[in-house]
């Protein structure tokens, strides 16, 4: 990845890598659940237990090989006083975020019908370059072997059906193949495909489920990788969701985290991204341009060509067009905060509006309220943040300056213009500017031979001349 933070914990879709690859065997209900970890192990640790705290987590020194990495797993299983029961072990790598729940379950129940010491899942490409190739029994149709790309034959190569690195094992099994691994191969590791060998040698049923979308298997090494996973996570994603009566309007330009939950009939446009724990209830209408992250949008609302961060939206507020919305924002029903308005720290009652050029931050606003356009709650002074509590049915004059901590009371008003430094009584009006001053002739004298005297000189001869009025008649 040619990055600091490791491969694994790089983001698609919403979560990490390894994220996507715990998240599909969470659905199994698994009894242990261990992750073998070696660069960056501290970084990565953290992250798992963050996911899953019950995980295991077993550090492999030196990347031996695939079969080393499942040798010091089971090795750290039992460091750790954990007496694992005897059935199926399923073995994963890290790094392949579009693998499912569905397609493990399906594994499972392969491994079992089959009556199986080991299964693989695989996959059929059309060009199988890199992968490991399955040999299978002409007779039986099970696996004989998995032969890698280095260490295969002209005949071999030719094979479309490939090791996705997705296993099931007996656990007593697992522990028998692993036991006879050696390095005599091309890279002078130990693979855990030579156990599958080992187990047919034996005797051993070993088994194969061809993965009903061959794109599961595909892992991640490259940015260039990840970013081709991020677009079939997503295309994956919004079908589900389309599927389920949410209308996608444009679904190549829509982005929808793993995380995110919607409620049917909501509606998304155009260039919209909706990311983290967002939740969209029933007959709201998302975008177009806007993006989404940790909110809750109530029934009915509508969020137009905004940028909305932490915030709860409710029942048919609206929001936009370009919006900027922080967190701990908290609209009520029927609420609204229209064009170039910045919340951050901010509840807006039920009803209430914030049309445009406004900012309200760390601020309490009741019910049927108005602030007027370039209104501004002053809440810093540069050490610490103020809070302003504006009541219910106030009206806000445009212009104004509340300089927090500051209070307006129910049914108040402000002057437009004002700047409001001290609590307002309910139903006062509060005018907080000085006196207007017009000193006459000032631009002729101050500003002579431009055009604003020029205009002024003649405006002052239009007015003349219309005192005088017209000339009598002769």
């Amino acid at each position: 990845m040619k990055s600091a933070l490791p491969k694994v914990l790089h983001d698609v879709a919403g979560r990490s890598l390894v994220g996507h690859v715990l998240a599909a065997v969470d659905q199994l209900n698994p009894h242990h659940l261990v992750v073998v970890v070696g660069h960056g192990r501290d970084h990565v640790s953290a992250h798992v237990h963050g996911l899953y705290p019950a995980a295991v987590t077993v550090v492999q020194d030196q990347q031996n090989g695939t079969g080393h990495a499942v040798r010091v797993a089971l090795e750290g299983i039992a460091a750790a006083g954990i007496d694992l029961p005897d059935g199926p072990v399923i073995v994963l790598a890290g790094d392949t975020p579009l693998l499912t729940g569905d397609t493990l379950a399906a594994l499972v129940d392969i491994h079992h019908g089959e009556q199986a010491v080991a299964t693989v899942l695989t996959a059929v490409l059309t060009d199988p370059t890199g992968y490991g190739r399955i040999v299978r029994d002409q007779a039986t149709g099970h696996v004989s072997r998995i032969v890698e790309q280095k260490d295969a034959s002209e005949s071999e190569r030719a094979i479309q059906e490939i090791n996705s690195g997705v296993f099931a094992f007996e656990l007593s099994s697992l522990r028998s193949g692993l036991a006879r691994l050696t390095t005599n191969n091309a890279q002078g590791e130990e693979y855990l495909t030579d156990v599958l060998g080992h187990l047919v040698a034996d005797g051993e049923t070993v088994a194969a489920y061809i993965a009903p979308d061959e794109d599961e298997i595909l892992g991640v090494n490259d940015r260039v990788q990840l970013a081709h996973a991020g677009g079939l996570l997503r295309d994956r994603i919004n079908v589900n969701w389309m599927r389920t009566g949410v209308t996608i309007v444009d679904p190549a330009t829509t982005w929808i985290d793993a995380t995110v939950t919607l409620e049917r009939d909501v509606r998304i446009e155009r260039n919209t991204a909706l990311a983290g724990t967002t939740a969209i209830a029933t007959g709201a209408v998302i975008g177009p341009d806007t993006t989404l992250v940790d909110s809750v949008v109530g029934a009915g609302a509508q969020v137009l060509k905004s940028h909305v961060t932490g915030a709860t939206i409710g029942p048919d507020a609206t929001v936009g067009p370009f919006t900027f919305i922080r967190p701990g924002t908290e609209l009520a029903a029927h609420a609204k905060v229209g064009a170039y308005v910045e919340t951050k720290n901010a509840f807006i009652g039920e009803g209430s509006k914030v049309p445009h050029l406004s900012y309200v931050g760390d601020a309490t606003i009741g019910a049927g309220t108005n602030i007027g356009a370039a209104t501004v709650t002053v809440n810093y002074d540069g050490v610490n943040k103020h809070k302003t509590v504006v009541g219910d049915h106030v009206r806000i004059g445009s212009d104004t300056m509340l300089v927090a901590p500051i209070t307006i009371g129910d049914g108040a008003y402000t002057a437009a213009g004002s700047v409001i430094t001290e609590d307002v009584p309910p139903g006062s009006m509060a005018v907080g500017r000085g006196r207007q001053r017009n000193i006459d002739g000032w631009v002729e004298r101050k500003r002579a031979d431009t055009s604003s005297a020029k205009a002024a000189k003649a405006a002052q001869s239009a007015k003349t001349d219309s005192a005088i009025g017209p000339p009598a008649d002769t």
